[in-house]
């Protein structure tokens, strides 16, 4: 993390003697400053930019939080799942996630989650289900079988693949999880309280079931049950609602299943609501080969170093957030009001980029164009517009570029937050835009990279903390 990071959540109520004096420290280490005293350019290595071809030494908060779970990039080096030997290239992932942020969008616009009225549902999900790049393992049942999970805000039903695989399972890296050899599992019968969320018109027997069919038309589909979830050894779920997976299509990449976010009856965060007070937060690694983690309850350490945005429900499962205009090279470009009041926005873990109005991406754009006019341009990477050749370069400087929430929430992103690059000769503004200024605007994760992102979902807040994976 580069020196100066812990200003990169600025609280625009600060006194502004507090804020001149900061100003004063990093003037003296020579950071360049706007006229309204914030950073307006980093210089960063090239190589910084790059993931590394090994795992990094760990700095992640895991270890010391009671109810933390390491956060890993599934495609990087330190990724417990086996490697696939055909792993998807950057077009087929970057097609993944434009499939995912059209999911998104319909849901938004129509303002459906998407349940059907029957005991064998479709539940909603992300189309495109690869676009998901991070993993958490965790324990289940009893004996405890480790299980490495995709974690996503913009989903509701935690499920793995189980035994026997009465139609179909596709391959993952750990064993598949066998319901009949734990003491805690239980099916969830169609007459529980439990089962009429999914609805009641049929059942598999006596037995609660549920489906997913994604909009890529991957799919999974098995019982609805109970079982004992761990996150650490110390902090145990018991009878927590699952899906057990026995006919599970279209995934790759040795994942065991989903572990879901949002705020919906059945996910994580409402069913430990009691123990964790629907309070959860997470820091993606600033690469594939870092560590970050997820964390469950309030953690009061880092709170004092939190700012908070209020957070509001889009659709039923989707965490919207205000986004008021952007600064860059410590300029406010000149994006009208109306911009972004035109449609909603929310926050996804999963989403890659952020999707902006065509007319605030036009003015990023242009913006960092013109700040960045030294450097040789690269060909594009579809979506991936504004791309650069630094193959020759050992360092270069790149404006700042700072969000700006309502309550007074500026987040100025981290170096690995602008770019999306694999190699120096294609490093790409990660950003895009979307069809028109009324779409919904989407802040994927890559701008989400080493912030604690706090989720007070009872409090109706998101939070952003600097330095949140160390």
């Amino acid at each position: 993390m580069m020196e100066g990071s812990f200003l990169r959540v600025l609280n625009r109520a600060r006194p502004f003697l507090s804020l001149h004096i900061l100003m004063i420290c990093f003037m003296h280490r020579g950071y360049p400053y706007g006229v309204e005293g914030k950073i307006t350019s980093h210089t960063t290595s090239v190589s910084s930019l790059l993931p590394s071809p090994s795992c990094l030494p760990s700095t992640s908060k895991a270890s010391t939080r009671k109810s933390t779970l390491e956060v890993i990039h599934k495609r990087g080096p330190c990724s417990p799942l086996a490697q696939d030997p055909n792993p998807l290239n950057h077009t087929e992932i970057l097609l993944r996630d434009e499939s995912r942020v059209k999911w998104i969008q319909s849901q938004s616009s129509n303002g459906s989650d998407g349940l059907k009225a029957s005991a064998t549902v479709s539940l909603p999900a992300k189309a495109g289900f690869m676009a998901q790049d991070y993993v958490v393992t965790i324990g289940l049942g009893t004996p405890t079988k480790h299980l490495t999970l995709e974690f996503d805000t913009g989903s509701a039903l935690t499920w793995t693949q189980c035994k026997p695989c009465i139609e179909s399972c596709y391959p993952q890296s750990e064993p598949i999880f066998n319901p009949s050899r734990s003491s805690s599992y239980a099916n969830i019968s169609c007459l529980s309280t439990s089962c009429p969320h999914f609805g009641t018109s049929e059942c598999d027997g006596s037995t609660c079931s549920y489906s997913i069919l994604y909009g890529d038309q991957s799919s999974s589909a098995g019982f609805f049950a109970t079982e004992k979830l761990t996150i650490t050894p110390t902090e145990v779920i018991n009878n927590f609602k699952f899906g057990c997976g026995e006919n599970n299509r279209g995934f790759t990449g040795g994942i065991a299943g989903l572990i879901g976010l949002s705020n919906d009856k059945i996910s994580i965060v409402e069913q430990t609501a009691a123990k964790y007070g629907k309070y959860f937060s997470y820091c993606l690694p600033s690469s594939t080969s870092s560590r970050g983690h997820l964390t469950f309850g309030k953690d009061n350490r880092a709170a004092s170093s939190v700012r908070f945005t209020p957070l509001s429900m889009v659709s039923s499962q989707l965490y919207g957030i205000r986004i008021l205009g952007i600064t860059l090279g410590g300029k406010r470009l000149p994006i009208p009001s109306t911009v972004f009041s035109r449609g909603a926005a929310v926050i996804d873990s999963g989403t890659t980029f952020t999707l902006l109005p065509p007319t605030a991406y036009s003015a990023l754009r242009t913006a960092f164009r013109n700040a960045m006019a030294k450097y040789k341009m690269a060909p594009a990477l579809t979506p991936l517009d504004t791309c650069y050749d630094f193959s020759k370069e050992s360092k270069i400087m790149v404006p700042s570029i700072i969000f700006s929430f309502a309550g007074g929430v500026d987040v100025d992103l981290d170096h690995n937050g602008i770019f999306y690059s694999e190699k120096a000769s294609q490093m790409c503004l990660a950003f895009v835009a979307n069809r028109a200024d009324s779409d919904l605007v989407i802040y994927g994760n890559v701008q989400q990279k080493t912030f604690e992102v706090v989720y007070d979902v009872a409090g109706r807040k998101l939070g952003f903390g600097p330095n949140g994976c160390s």
